[in-house]
């Protein structure tokens, strides 16, 4: 055995350790174009949820529902620990709270969610891409995450339509660069 088993054994019998070491860590930005940052800590039983909801997928179309519904829940647990719990759909209804997210918040943070999901093994059917954006009228631009499926195809992975913890507005990323949105 080596020197750091019983130095590890010690430190959990004198309560030095936490109760549960976190299993994977999520940075998430917040009070937009990420003015903060936050570290999350996903412990290995909410990791270990998220993997279940995912198995279930039987092929692409399955995996994309189940996914809205998991960042959703990843969400709420990055609300738990941070501000972001008071953020509304869209920019326009939360322009005053701490917490509040715009569409870079959201895209880099499901970005990095999607990220935690691949490295972890979870996702069978996609693979995280690079988010994309969009420009309207010459002064409206709007970014969103993109996932990648296997067998070919990009969808836009969208968080900020919808008030925090909502499922995410996944879809054809052609249809999104389009303007698609909250459907």
């Amino acid at each position: 055995m080596s020197r750091v088993g019983p130095a590890l054994v010690l430190a959990a019998v004198l309560g030095w350790l936490p109760a549960r070491l976190p299993a994977a860590s999520l940075l998430v930005c917040y009070n937009f174009g990420c003015r903060n940052e936050a570290a999350v800590n996903l412990d290995d039983t909410a990791l270990a949820d998220m993997e279940r909801v995912l198995a279930y997928a039987l092929d692409a179309d399955d995996e994309r529902v189940a996914l809205s519904g998991v960042l959703a829940r990843l969400y709420r647990w990055a609300g738990r620990f941070t501000p972001i719990a008071s953020d509304l759909g869209g920019n326009d209804r939360d322009t005053d709270l701490d917490g509040r997210m715009d569409c870079i918040d959201h895209s880099t943070t499901t970005t990095r969610m999607l990220a935690l999901l691949a490295a972890d093994g979870v996702l069978r059917f996609h693979e995280p891409g690079e988010p994309a954006w969009r420009r309207r009228w010459l002064l409206f631009e709007h970014r969103t995450a993109v996932i990648r499926a296997r067998d070919g195809g990009d969808y836009a992975v969208d968080t900020w339509f919808r008030d925090h913890g909502e499922p995410a507005v996944i879809m054809p990323l052609s249809k999104w660069m389009s303007g698609g949105g909250d459907e």
